[in-house]
């Protein structure tokens, strides 16, 4: 065989790859909300130097770098004079600041008696503030209220509401 004839043949070959074949092209991704871990039937304690502050469980969970994503959200406060529970279907923990927001069956029950239901919620750990710009039922012992806009202090122990009925049980003389 010729040597020409042998490297036209390569050659010729090379030219067919270069032709036929294009490189592979690999887009760039930029991810930009990546979870950290997932949890599954968890609960987390948060203490400080008094003891047990926040309680919260879930059936799921994902960790964000700067929030966790709950489904069964049980979200207990114990920071202040009175501990209130809050649960709901799903919930958004964010660490920026110290806020819940809660969606479906949110349930805030207080060690005191008072409780409310809603479809939405969100309460605020640092300034003890639970809002809901949904209807709610609130009750404290026999009294019943309802509305379409609730703002409660759990500090101040102080009530704000819009379009509010309530049925207030007076006590009897004896």
């Amino acid at each position: 065989m010729n040597i020409n004839i042998f490297f036209l043949t390569i050659s010729a070959g090379l030219l067919m790859i270069f032709v036929g074949f294009k490189p592979l092209d690999i887009k760039e991704q930029e991810f930009v909300d990546v979870p950290l871990f997932k949890l599954v039937s968890f609960t987390l304690h948060e203490f400080d130097n008094k003891g047990l502050v926040t309680l919260m469980k879930g059936s799921q969970g994902i960790r964000y770098k700067d929030r966790y994503k709950v489904l069964d959200i049980d979200y207990t406060d114990n920071s202040k004079e009175y501990i209130a529970n809050m649960r709901a279907d799903e919930g958004l923990y964010k660490d920026i600041d110290d806020s819940v927001d809660l969606k479906g069956n949110v349930f805030y029950n207080r060690e005191d008696g008072l409780i409310f239901q809603t479809d939405e919620a969100t309460y605020s750990k640092k300034t003890h503030i639970a809002k809901t710009k949904a209807e709610y039922v609130m009750y404290r012992g026999l009294n019943k209220a309802t509305g379409t806009k609730l703002v409660y202090n759990n500090k101040s122990n102080q009530i704000k509401s819009k379009n509010i009925t309530i049925n207030y049980k007076l006590k009897e003389k004896k």
